[in-house]
């Protein structure tokens, strides 16, 4: 099976849509459809269209809940100065569906057991960077049945190997933080156990 890992959508639309034709068997979003965008409704919508299977991401719970994001220093002020903007785009469905969505989903698929979540699967405010150090890395796993770990948050791809696990991050499809401006995002083959990640061209002076 073809798996489109996805994740940090922000209401990018544009970019969301390129990824979807990207050929796969099933997809799979970490999280963060709303905030920072132009676009939350139309990217909630995309999600339901799709029957996408989507996990919380602090971005979500923050617009569904009206607490803070918990991201960092350098990008709270852009998700304070848009939440006002993300609430007049969606309706009462939008929030439901927002509230609703589950911390972790956990798969076991060809034999492999896969873990998804927003941030490390301690907390949906924890980051996983290709910096963080290993034995941090190890205290956010260690009890954690699990094959392949997929995780968003950071908008930065990442695929590391520790003690048997494989912990991947597809990067930002809305707003990728690598220097990068590409939506990007990975594809995970459940038989052969490889992965690649994509970037994607779109048009970013859309209107």
């Amino acid at each position: 099976m073809k798996l489109l890992i996805i994740s940090d959508i922000h209401a990018n639309k544009e970019a969301f849509n390129t990824v979807l034709s990207i050929p796969h068997d099933e997809i799979i979003c970490l999280g963060d459809l709303v905030d920072y965008g132009p676009s939350p409704h139309e990217c909630i919508e995309l999600t339901r269209q799709n029957n996408i299977e989507t996990v919380k991401g602090n971005h979500d719970n923050a617009v569904a809940s009206g607490i803070d994001c918990g991201c960092g220093y350098d990008y709270k002020h852009l998700s304070i100065a848009t939440r006002e903007y993300t609430w007049s785009q969606l309706d009462k469905k939008d929030i439901n569906f927002l509230k609703k969505l589950p911390d972790k989903t956990v798969k076991n698929i060809d034999g492999l057991k896969l873990y998804f979540s927003h941030g490390s699967p301690r907390s949906m405010y924890e980051y996983i960077k290709p910096e963080t150090p290993k034995k941090q890395i190890r205290e956010m796993i260690m009890d954690l049945n699990a094959d392949f770990i997929f995780v968003g948050h950071s908008h930065i791809p990442l695929i590391e190997n520790i003690d048997k696990k494989t912990i991947i991050n597809p990067g930002a499809v809305g707003q990728p933080r690598d220097g990068n401006s590409r939506a990007s995002c990975a594809l995970f083959n459940t038989i052969s156990q490889k992965v690649e990640v994509i970037r994607c061209e779109y048009d970013v002076n859309y209107r």
